[in-house]
């Protein structure tokens, strides 16, 4: 069915998630009396996304058959012919994500119905999330930069709702401050990347902003010899960092904890921190114009996927452990995106997206069976307890690793061979950094499995782990509830409502990598929608070298990923399971190698010290020179003495008197008369 798609049914997949956002937050909390019940609050919202996600499959399959969109919607206004306006451009990139963000959105709403269900702001978080999903279909659908930053701005206003949703705990206040003060250091620069393709393009629409980019290439940024493709694409990029929490804009991610775990596997698994990622995918035909924006997202998303990988590795939160996943899987993409593999970055971000939010939901299932206890040090032999978490957990970190066969294997191995092929400046530390940060990752989720669900059961004991530096408690009640398993409890399997979500994400998690690949990568999938430049050959070396998802995986198990996946989970084993004596003795000759990961590589201390306490002394400044003294001192008090001092000495000249006035009066008499008299001029 090639052709155009109806507007008007592509309007409804954001607007169904909003419309249900909108009644469960006003009808369904105290705002106007909380008239709908838990019920007709969960129900309304589902359905909304359910209905999202049913026109967004079937926008991908007419896109698959040839049909796309790209228009406005709506045209707000015009300014000296700049059109600022809502508008959708739908095509393979567009769909794939769309179906991404609803199918993982729904699962997280319905498992969100087990999980909150003794929480008092059940209705409010619901309308939260759907309000969440709305804004992130803004942003995938949208045509043109205003409505971009529209939606990058809303994921993140909304997120900071999220992660503060137990406002009355001052960790869950700082994360969410901290998360939104950190993107709006990234969406600095994302503006100003916006604001120079403005100014030289003319327009904020992408398909006119991608036509002139022959004409971008040539100009350099005035009163420089840098050329402004390269800055707007490093500030576009810079944004990218932010909302993709890549190093040193990272530190917001693994607080972001704090929040309820449905909103961890929302925000980390398809939608806020992959928008980064689509962004720079969506902007290929820009990027393509410079090497040196293409080789400093390469060298940042080394960094973050290697260094972020080693913080897993001592975490004992069960979810900053999956978080610190994310910041290392995040780094994967970005890798792919700088190697211009576009296409490998975004396939990448579909398979993390269904076995990440697996992972999430999978520790939340296990939060809610140890009675919301975190700490992995307190777990163990949780398998027989919680079999079906345990089993879809096991499919989760099996993806997470690379296995062959499994979907994370075919994104992950392809970014790997990507960065083998590429000749951008960088590309030899990040060989080494993804190939290293094979056998981290491997090591730090088998940890976890095997510290969660195997060996000694260590639960239903007094511990001293409760109380963990880095610990809160995943319950809106704290003070009300006990946590942790008591003496002789036993864990128990969460109900139908949260496994459910777990099986079907399980599913893809294993099978959607081998279906995908062949279209997606080698395909004509994203063909006209990424575009890559002549000079880059690591695309048309993955293509030479593929010969089927069967053979791909085959061929996986004899190279080195695997092996390196291999070895980290057998050292995990060995060092958790068979031979506890390891860690403790590294943890004692590299005590401080520790230390420096315990605090996290001090970016929150620098950032405190250098950053914040630079802010202050700034703020400090300009309030006591600019404010206090110059606004109020010069211009406010100053201007009132100055009036006082003047009519003080005008005060004066008025006595009353009327002969001072007679005299005053004669006085100017004589002066006007000195003035205007003419005088006879005595020359010759």
């Amino acid at each position: 069915m090639a052709g155009q798609l109806n507007p008007h049914v592509l309007l409804a997949v954001p607007l169904a998630p909003l419309a249900g956002s909108v009644i469960a937050g006003l009808f369904g909390t105290k705002f106007f009396g909380n008239k709908i019940g838990r019920t007709a609050s969960h129900s309304v919202t589902i359905l909304g996304v359910l209905v999202a996600l049913i026109i967004s499959i079937q926008t991908l399959m007419a896109v698959m058959e040839g049909a796309t969109f790209n228009g406005t919607i709506y045209n707000w206004m015009t300014v000296n012919g700049l059109k600022l306006e809502i508008g959708f451009m739908v095509d393979s990139l567009t769909a794939m994500m769309m179906c991404v963000v609803t199918f993982v959105s729904l699962m997280v709403h319905i498992y969100t119905i087990g999980y909150m269900a003794d929480d008092e702001g059940y209705n409010r978080f619901f309308s939260y999330i759907s309000l969440f999903t709305f804004s992130m279909l803004m942003l995938v659908m949208s045509n043109n930069f205003l409505q971009l930053f529209f939606g990058w701005e809303a994921v993140g206003l909304v997120s900071y709702l999220l992660i503060g949703f137990w406002y009355t705990r001052p960790t869950a206040i700082y994360a969410n401050m901290k998360a939104f003060l950190v993107n709006r250091v990234g969406d600095f620069g994302f503006i100003l990347g916006i604001g120079l393709l403005l100014a030289y393009a003319g327009s904020m629409n992408y398909t006119e902003v991608f036509a002139k980019r022959e004409e971008l290439a040539k100009l350099l940024l005035p009163g420089t010899d840098w050329m402004l493709i390269t800055v707007a694409c490093i500030c576009l990029f810079i944004g990218a960092m932010g909302k993709s929490a890549q190093f040193p804009l990272h530190v917001w991610l693994p607080d972001s904890m704090e929040g309820p775990t449905p909103i961890s596997a929302l925000i980390h698994a398809a939608t806020m921190v992959t928008a980064g990622i689509f962004m720079v995918a969506r902007m290929s035909p820009l990027f393509e114009l410079s090497d040196t924006a293409l080789s400093f997202i390469l060298i940042i998303g080394s960094i973050t996927a290697l260094f972020m990988g080693f913080l897993g590795i001592i975490q004992n939160d069960i979810k900053r452990v999956v978080a610190y996943s994310t910041l290392s899987q995040l780094g994967y993409m970005t890798v792919a995106l700088g190697a211009s593999a576009y296409s490998v970055a975004v396939f990448h971000l579909m398979t993390h997206a269904f076995f990440k939010a697996l992972l999430f939901l999978g520790a939340g299932a296990v939060i809610i069976g140890m009675h919301h206890d975190q700490d992995i040090r307190n777990m163990g032999g949780l398998r027989k307890y919680m079999p079906i978490t345990w089993i879809t957990s096991l499919l989760g970190s099996l993806a997470l690793i690379g296995t062959p066969f499994f979907s994370g294997f075919y994104s992950k191995d392809s970014i790997i061979e990507a960065v083998h092929d590429t000749h951008i400046f960088g590309s030899g530390f990040a060989n080494f950094a993804v190939l290293a940060g094979v056998f981290v990752t491997a090591f730090y989720s088998f940890r976890m499995y095997f510290l969660v669900f195997h060996g000694e059961e260590r639960f239903g004991k007094a511990h001293n782990h409760h109380h963990d530096a880095h610990e809160e408690h995943d319950n809106a009640h704290d003070a009300h509830h006990h946590h942790g398993l008591a003496p002789g409890e036993k864990p128990h399997e969460a109900p139908a409502v949260v496994t459910l979500p777990l099986i079907l994400l399980a599913i893809p998690s294993v099978v959607i990598g081998a279906i995908a690949i062949g279209p997606m990568l080698h395909g004509d999938f994203f063909k006209n929608v990424i575009f890559v430049g002549e000079s880059h050959h690591a695309m048309r070396a993955l293509t030479e070298g593929f010969h089927g998802a069967v053979a791909m995986g085959i061929h996986g198990l004899s190279t080195a990923p695997f092996w390196l996946a291999l070895a980290g989970v057998v050292s995990a084993y060995y060092c958790y399971m068979v031979n506890r004596k390891v860690p403790a003795w590294f943890y004692k000759h590299f005590h401080g190698i520790f230390t420096i990961l315990d605090n996290k590589y001090y970016m929150d201390k620098i950032n405190e010290v250098v950053f914040a306490s630079g802010a202050r002394l700034l703020g400090g400044g300009l309030w006591k020179v600019g404010d206090r003294a110059i606004i109020d001192g010069l211009f406010v008090n100053g201007s009132a003495k100055a009036v006082g001092w003047f009519s003080g000495m005008i005060r004066h000249l008025q006595s009353g008197y009327i002969y001072h006035y007679a005299f005053v009066m004669i006085l100017g008499v004589l002066g006007f008369l000195i003035y205007f008299m003419p005088f006879p001029s005595f020359a010759k």
